[in-house]
């Protein structure tokens, strides 16, 4: 394999197999990597913008019987600390969203034994009912597989029921590594990595728009993190035409702080500030099909996050009002709304508030800054 070969074949917008992919990124500099991702995001993204989002990730449950070994907020059936929110907590919640400028519900949770499309179809109705403008970002392929395994029904008939009853978005979650290898290992009792593709194939039917995601630096090889590329950009190439597909990938390093991934398998995060920019310009390298690419500054932090700006990122990601499963693991950084445009800025980007279809926002007057600065956080 040659890399500048490789490299020209990627500005072509070639698929690269997953060991090309490998041989790139243990072979190629940052510098030749980052000039290629640059100019495969100025393909996609032309211009000097880079957006971000106003929205809050809650949970519906912390109950969860996935038992998940790099997960810190889930409690098992039973548990003292469990939980499943209440509508009047989603009022105080939504209400507030709305007033920081938000318009977004970004509403995952558990594997919850007894929760079924009923709780899900009802509760999102409920919430549409009393905020007929909120945008429902929610669920994720394993809970989309959860529920359809407790129903006996279809990943498809489960998001159309959904769909129906408010469901705007899907968000990527669960994905970490598709490697059902890794999976058994780390999260066995969540959908293996076939069907979390095959949830997002039905979604896609369904026009339902969905992100993408890869929580990488734990006991994955270089070559699984590659196929988990291949393997999005195949159901990617399959959707309907006048569907959107995955609009957006968004790559992060495992969180180890306190994980039994940690204790019990050795698993520690060693992905430097490098090895993460590296990263981002193979996700443009290795997914011609995908428009955006965020950076996931909760986990790498302002400066790394701006560098990745001139790597292939196009996206800084949300200030998100509320997050409770990443900063369980040990993510500790935040921004303002006028932060995280600043730092867009001090990169040589002009920033763009967005809506979760990439169409922009005018940016609210009346942001309450102050407010976000205590509890701002972003997952997907």
């Amino acid at each position: 394999m040659n890399i500048a070969d490789l490299l020209h074949r990627a500005l072509r917008l070639e698929w690269l197999t997953p060991e090309e992919g490998v041989f790139l990124f243990e072979n190629a500099s940052t510098a030749e990597l980052m000039y290629v991702g640059n100019a495969l995001r100025k393909h996609h993204v032309p211009g000097n913008v880079v957006t971000w989002i106003i929205d809050r990730n809650s949970n519906t449950t912390n109950v969860c019987i996935a038992n998940c070994k790099f997960c810190n907020f889930y409690r098992r059936p039973g548990h003292d600390e469990s939980y499943i929110t209440s509508i009047e907590e989603y009022k105080v919640k939504i209400e507030e969203t709305f007033r920081l400028g938000g318009e977004q519900l970004l509403l995952q949770g558990g594997h919850h034994p007894d929760l079924g499309l009923q709780f899900y179809a009802d509760l999102f109705r409920k919430l549409k009912n009393l905020f007929p403008d909120l945008k429902l970002h929610a669920l994720g392929p394993p809970e989309i597989a959860h529920i359809s395994k407790l129903e006996g029904m279809s990943h498809y008939d489960v998001l159309k029921e959904l769909h129906a009853s408010g469901l705007d978005s899907l968000p990527g979650a669960g994905a970490e590594i598709l490697s059902d290898r890794v999976r058994r290992l780390i999260s066995k009792g969540k959908c293996g990595g076939q069907e979390w593709l095959d949830v997002m194939r039905a979604a896609h039917k369904l026009n339902i728009t969905t992100s993408a995601t890869m929580m990488f630096g734990h006991i994955e090889t270089n070559l699984e993190r590659m196929q988990h590329f291949a393997d999005l950009r195949q159901v990617q190439s399959e959707k309907p035409a006048d569907a959107k597909g995955f609009l957006a990938f968004i790559p992060w390093p495992f969180q180890d702080e306190d994980t039994i991934l940690k204790k019990i398998k050795r698993a520690r995060n060693a992905v430097s500030g490098d090895e993460y920019v590296r990263m981002i310009a193979m996700s443009r390298i290795m997914l011609p099909n995908v428009v955006n690419v965020q950076s996931s500054w909760l986990t790498v932090g302002k400066q790394v996050a701006q560098v990745t700006l001139h790597a292939g990122a196009n996206d800084f990601g949300s200030i998100m009002i509320e997050e409770n499963v990443v900063s369980a693991a040990g993510a500790r950084f935040r921004f303002t709304a006028d932060g995280i445009q600043q730092a867009i800025r001090e990169a040589g980007f002009e920033p763009k508030l967005r809506n979760q279809q990439y169409a922009f926002r005018e940016l609210p007057v009346d942001m309450e800054n102050q407010a976000l600065d205590k509890k701002a956080m972003i997952v997907d």
